[in-house]
């Protein structure tokens, strides 16, 4: 055998152990221990059998069909397979996703919550739809258009300001103009000689406030000891009325005792009135018929004051015939 045929032997049986390899491999992967799920989408974004499918960024998985929902045309069913083990639950959120910015598009799974219950074979996994390319450009040309919009407005705006800003700065170059500045130098030179003739005024004012600071500091040192006093007899004064507290207290705590006791004499006297009221008023019936009958008798003494001696009235005399 020349060395030709032992290298094409060679390739031959290398490129029928990689095809085992790769098939085993294939087969490990994505032939066994897979578990298929279900996902509806309005927008699948160029998702189709074979697509990547990823669990919290990892490949776990493959799309294995693509199609219209024959229940819902405006949805589109997706069939995939992912690796045994892998979380999926009910929390689990399933969108439109990819690697990166040059990978293809991907269907992308969430990993959930973990104390939600996992998915079963067959079962569907919630769905959030994204935003597509065609609704970007339409924003995107929604915002244009406002932009534009909004670019004439402030070039409108922007318009007015430089009218505002020419008047301004029209206004400005008049009040620095030749016959302003003349009068400000005038003023200033008059305010110039106003100080320079009022400094000393100014001087002997300072200088007598500083006299005057002087005397008050003094009258407060002098003030100070009568402040002190008058603290020592405002503590005096706290001791006293601490002292006669007390005394008070008690002359206060007898003067209710005995105002009670009134109270008490009081109502006994109002009960003893109350039960004798009918005697009283008999008594009292009894004095005037007395003090009646005593009137009498003594008009009748004024009157006939032989009626003390006498039992019998005299006859009257008889006029002399």
């Amino acid at each position: 055998m020349n060395i030709q045929a032992k290298v094409g032997t060679f390739v031959i049986v290398c490129l029928a152990l990689l095809g085992a390899t790769i098939y085993y491999i294939g087969n490990e992967q994505w032939g066994r221990h897979l578990t298929p799920y279900k996902v509806y989408l309005r927008y699948a974004g160029g998702i189709e059998p074979g697509s990547d499918v990823l669990f919290g960024g990892i490949n776990v998985g493959r799309v294995t069909a693509v199609r219209s929902w024959t229940e819902d045309p405006t949805r589109i069913e997706i069939l995939l397979e992912v690796k045994d083990g892998t979380p999926v639950n009910e929390k689990s959120v399933a969108k439109l996703g990819s690697v990166n910015i040059v990978s293809n598009p991907a269907i992308s799974i969430t990993t959930g919550a973990q104390e939600a219950r996992r998915l079963r074979a067959g079962e569907t996994i919630p769905s959030q739809e994204t935003v597509s390319i065609d609704d970007m450009t339409r924003k995107l040309s929604g915002i244009a258009d406002n932009a534009a919009v909004l670019i004439s407005e402030v070039r409108d705006e922007l318009k007015g300001i430089s009218g505002r800003a020419d008047t301004l700065l029209a206004n400005l170059n008049d009040v620095t103009g030749p016959t302003n500045r003349k009068q400000i130098a005038e003023v200033l030179e008059r305010v110039n000689t106003m100080i320079a003739e009022e400094s000393p005024k100014i001087d002997r004012i300072t200088d007598q406030v500083l006299v005057a600071t002087r005397d008050a500091d003094s009258v407060i040192n002098k003030a100070r000891p009568l402040m002190e006093h008058a603290d020592a007899a405002v503590v005096n004064a706290n001791s006293t009325i601490d002292q006669l507290r007390d005394p008070i207290r008690q002359d206060l705590a007898q003067l209710q005792s005995t105002l009670e006791q009134a109270k008490s004499l009081i109502a006994s006297v109002q009960g003893v009135v109350r039960g004798n009221d009918d005697n009283i008023r008999e008594t009292i019936d009894n004095l005037r018929v007395a003090t009646e009958n005593l009137d009498q008798i003594t008009e009748q003494v004024k009157k006939q004051p032989w009626s003390l001696v006498r039992i019998r009235q005299p006859k009257d005399r008889k006029v002399p015939q």
